[in-house]
């Protein structure tokens, strides 16, 4: 069993199919089976696997052409990164991180200057990013952050410390959201900043997590770092609305990554299902187990159908708020529901670390937490719905 006998490709483009094929075929030659759990169990990036990415050519996907990207359609970074989720999400969270969560600000809002200075390295693998929000008093309440930038001559000194930062431990700059007029209410005031990663006063510690063991998170302590003003991205105090245009390809990505590691954790089922041997027969025999891979895949195709759904919405030039809220939470909970499924098909060996069936388990619970938890996605469609 493969993701063809599986995933209905009807309804992509010719050049949406062969994204998949060519990425997984990279995929397979750079990152197979058993370095990706040697990575996880060392916890370290897959630079081999990222880098055969950008020197293909498709990290370009997410930027303009004018700064040597392609452009892509909402859609095709969707057939993108569920290919990825599909054959590791891990390094479907490490793009994502540098070329959405970080380089999404600085395509957006940096300046003609900012974006010709960056954007080229990222498309290239040159220059890896990561995003510094969340800080260990606030975390889903960002408006809250307590991180300051004072303007000095040049530029702005910023102190404070954030937390949960994955990827920061291999970024060369981090795009840190800080508080530059503390007298403004909650929502105003607050500002963003490209930081070098090699600036003084910049301390990266690397944190002990679940599961996502190769983009890790970190903690980042920022003591008097000079930040110079051509590395501001947008306007001073404007960033919370910045914020919100962010949001649908952030979790448009965490949507197509999780489906697409839906169906991963689906056909490993299943093939262990047809192999492994109870009372004579393949377990794959009953119908109990049956039903449950029938059920994992029922979640997939959901997960799936949401985030393309997003896709299409988007390529319309329509908002999505919605459907990009509904997307995250179906395609982030079945991830973890089906993987939890999963396990059980496994029994014993789900346990057992040298089968890949725990770090799916490990792995996909962040999803519901990670990139606005859950519960804010149903505060969010609540407001939407008048309540």
């Amino acid at each position: 069993m493969n993701m063809k006998t599986l995933v209905n490709t009807t309804g992509l483009s010719e050049d949406q199919t062969m994204i998949r094929e060519a990425v997984l075929e990279i995929l397979q030659g750079t990152l197979p089976r058993e370095e990706i759990r040697r990575l996880d169990d060392t916890k370290e990036y897959p630079l081999a696997a990222y880098q055969a990415l950008a020197d293909s050519g498709f990290l370009g996907l997410f930027f303009e052409e004018q700064y040597g990207g392609a452009g892509a359609s909402y859609k095709d970074l969707t057939s993108f990164m569920e290919t990825l989720g599909y054959h590791y999400a891990g390094l479907g969270q490490a793009v994502m991180i540098t070329t959405i969560y970080a380089g999404g600000h600085v395509s957006k809002f940096g300046s003609d200057e900012l974006k010709a200075r960056i954007i080229p390295g990222i498309i290239d693998g040159s220059i890896k990013m990561s995003l510094a929000m969340s800080e260990p008093g606030t975390g889903s309440d960002v408006a809250g952050l307590k991180t300051k930038a004072v303007k000095t001559d040049g530029g702005y000194v910023l102190n404070g410390t954030k937390v949960w930062i994955s990827g920061a431990h291999v970024a060369d700059y981090i795009v840190v959201i800080a508080r530059t007029d503390a007298s403004a209410s909650r929502h105003e005031g607050l500002t963003t900043f490209l930081v070098d990663t090699k600036s003084a006063g910049v301390t990266i510690n690397p944190l002990s997590m679940l599961g996502r063991r190769t983009t890790h998170a970190n903690e980042v302590v920022l003591e008097d770092v000079f930040v110079p003003e051509a590395n501001r991205i947008g306007e001073e105090g404007k960033t919370w609305k910045n914020l919100m245009k962010c949001l649908a390809m952030e979790r448009l990505g965490l949507a197509a990554i999780s489906a697409g590691n839906c169906y991963r954790i689906v056909e490993d089922a299943a093939e262990y299902a047809t192999q492994r041997v109870q009372f004579d027969q393949p377990i794959s025999s009953f119908q109990v187990i049956q039903h449950k891979l029938v059920d994992m895949w029922i979640m997939a195709e959901q997960a799936r159908q949401a985030t393309y759904r997003v896709a299409e919405i988007l390529d319309a030039g329509e908002h999505a708020i919605e459907e990009t809220s509904i997307a995250k939470i179906i395609a982030t909970e079945n991830n973890f529901k089906v993987a939890d499924i999963g396990l059980q098909v496994y029994g014993g060996s789900g346990y057992a670390m040298e089968y890949d069936m725990q770090m799916y388990f490990r792995d996909s619970r962040v999803g519901p937490i990670g990139g606005g938890t859950n519960e804010i996605q149903r505060n969010v469609l609540a407001k939407r719905m008048g309540l």
